[in-house]
């Protein structure tokens, strides 16, 4: 988990606060425009690196599956004693890999907001230890909230943010890091990476460069779960907030196989990513393996399939019953 919705959301606000330094020389040049609008292909099969068709006799290391969600709250899964509209939706699937396994209840992130804390988790270190303490950050992202954050009693208004925010293009994952996947890649696993990366979106920084073998996903921070006017989609849009309002203007519904072309899945972000890693675990059965399975939900926008939006017709609030289809 990467810790409630509502502190991940404030560390965005403070982490661009404070990120207000002069502008340096090699910045001066023009900056690249916010992201464009992607040409973005239909649907297509994804063909993912087939192990051995039989599996080696005698021992082998452990498969390793380490799923990650998106913005979920403690209190969001069932097992300990809550759940989402007061326990409305179960969550009998997380719930039992605790149950079957173990569980921690004493714990903590690596820091505070989203991409830094990924890097902690990919790399076993500090992110303030290699300079990654702030979420890369589109400098139309930063622009949007320009009027709501604050250092100290003064407004960071657009021409401080046009100075403090660097190229997003210049953010990652330091490359002289070793993660995660580079470690086990070393001792013979096959390495697969699926979903939300958030650890640089320019080709040094993507997951082919930090040691996995093959990745499906989205390099930014946040995706669409499905086109916006989907009919299988019901939409939740809060006006009152900056970063809603920017990912709803500027997300797209694509994914990437191993950095190629864009291209749609063909359902809920989460079941196309579900279904996509019981197909890799299928590929790599007869080999050692390591999927990291980074989820973008629940995070931000809210989106949920309509069939499980209407299996929860006794909760009232709209927001709170799209929140809790996404769980469910």
């Amino acid at each position: 988990m990467n810790g409630s919705r509502h502190l991940v959301r404030l560390c965005a606000l403070a982490a661009l606060a404070l990120c207000t330094s002069p502008a340096r020389a090699e910045d001066a040049a023009p900056r690249q425009a916010d992201r464009a609008q992607l040409q973005i292909a239909p649907n297509a099969a994804v063909a993912w690196d087939e192990g051995p068709a039989e599996a080696p006799k005698g021992e082998r290391p452990p498969n390793i599956v380490l799923i990650l969600a998106d913005d979920l709250g403690f209190n969001d899964i069932a097992f300990y004693g809550g759940g989402v509209a007061g326990g409305r939706v179960p969550t009998p699937n997380i719930d039992s890999i605790a149950r079957d396994g173990a569980h921690f209840t004493n714990g903590y992130s690596g820091h505070a907001n989203c991409a830094p804390s990924r890097a902690a988790l990919m790399t076993g270190r500090y992110p303030t230890r290699f300079g990654f303490a702030f979420t890369p950050t589109p400098l139309g992202f930063a622009r949007s909230l320009g009027s709501v954050v604050t250092q100290g009693r003064r407004k960071v208004y657009r021409a401080d943010l046009e100075d403090a925010v660097p190229p997003v293009e210049e953010m990652g994952l330091p490359t002289d890091e070793t993660t995660l996947a580079e470690l086990l890649a070393a001792r013979g696993y096959h390495t697969v990476q699926l979903g939300k990366w958030h650890l640089g979106e320019s080709p040094r920084f993507l997951p082919e460069r930090q040691g996995f073998d093959e990745w499906l996903g989205f390099p930014a921070g946040a995706s669409l779960f499905l086109p916006k006017d989907d009919p299988r989609a019901v939409n939740s849009v809060q006006p009152y907030d900056p970063i809603d309002v920017y990912l709803w203007d500027h997300l797209q519904y694509f994914v990437r196989k191993d950095g190629g072309a864009p291209f749609r899945p063909d359902t809920h972000m989460t079941d196309y990513l579900s279904d996509e890693a019981v197909r890799v675990i299928a590929a790599n059965r007869n080999r050692p393996f390591f999927l990291y399975l980074a989820y973008n939900a629940p995070h931000t926008p809210l989106q949920a399939l309509k069939e499980d939006y209407d299996a929860l017709g006794g909760i009232e609030d709209h927001t709170l019953r799209v929140y809790a289809a996404m769980i469910r």
